[in-house]
């Protein structure tokens, strides 16, 4: 299960309206217990994809360096990404799945008209296709 604080929440659904028309894209961090994730911190970065971003998004390999570095300086891990699907439900793409790591979560934030609408998270299954992870609010220390 994958437990997002509720400011960590807000401020991606925040992201992903204010980028509207075009995706957000930015990186998560927290801590493992088990098999369950607690996403304490998230971070914007821009999407570096070029030409038309409304559909596609893109981190440049510097933002993961820089988002490595964070988490290292912020005793934090790296759980995941999440971006946004403009006018689209929550559910991942193929182009999604291809570019997917397998350790990570993957939130996908739906955002209709500039107003939030959904947010759904997942991660890839030992066959490599995505599999729907549950997704709890909760308030998280970040000590």
């Amino acid at each position: 299960m994958l437990v997002i604080d509720q400011e960590a929440r807000q401020f991606m659904i925040r992201d992903a309206e204010q980028t509207f028309p075009n995706e957000c894209c930015g990186f998560m961090f927290g801590r493992e217990e088990g098999a369950d994730r607690y996403v304490s911190a998230a971070r914007p970065v821009e999407n570096a994809r070029e030409g038309d971003k409304r559909r596609r998004f893109e981190i440049s390999a510097i933002d993961y360096m820089h988002a490595e570095q964070y988490a290292e300086q912020k005793n934090l891990s790296l759980l995941g990404i999440y971006h946004s699907h403009p006018n689209h439900p929550a559910i991942a793409s193929e182009t999604d799945r291809l570019a997917a790591q397998p350790f990570f979560s993957y939130v996908i934030i739906s955002v209709r008209n500039a107003v939030f609408a959904e947010l759904r998270s997942w991660r890839l299954n030992d066959d490599r296709q995505f599999e729907k992870e549950p997704v709890a609010l909760g308030i998280i220390s970040q000590s």
